[in-house]
């Protein structure tokens, strides 16, 4: 397959594949004589793969390191295994940040709420005596 038929299959740029096969991700891809990468069936799985390690928010410097220690084989199943809990923990902390962040929000949205109804309930009944504005803080 061409670079452009894996780009397309898999959602992914070429200059991104050519990026994750330079730094490692995927080995070196077979080239035509016309120097075309070439993508054999195997090739394919280790975009697949890596595509596959992405999508669950597996870092490339963490997911670079993986590949690393899978080719040195089944003696690194713990360091590789540590790595995605690694992973995993950067992930749930990310999780918490970002309910924070949405309840947060929710205070806010709950507050601008309760400041627009008092700002309607002025516009309608009128103004409270020394009030002169809606937009004065409660």
């Amino acid at each position: 397959m061409t670079i452009a038929q894996v780009s397309e299959k898999y959602n992914i740029s070429a200059d991104t594949l050519r990026y994750y096969e330079k730094i490692g991700l995927i080995p070196p891809v077979r080239r035509t004589p016309g120097g075309i990468r070439d993508y054999s069936s195997e090739d394919c799985g280790w975009v697949e793969f890596i595509r596959c390690m992405r999508d669950a928010g597996v870092q490339v410097e963490a997911l670079a390191e993986y590949v690393k220690l899978f080719q040195q084989g089944d003696a690194t199943k713990d360091e590789r295994k540590n790595i995605l809990i690694e992973q995993r923990q950067k992930l749930v902390e990310q999780l918490e940040k970002i309910q924070k962040c949405i309840e947060r929000l929710d205070v806010k949205i709950n507050n601008y709420d309760g400041i627009v109804v008092t700002a309607e309930n002025k516009l309608r009944n009128g103004f409270a005596d020394g009030e002169t504005s809606i937009c004065e803080k409660s």
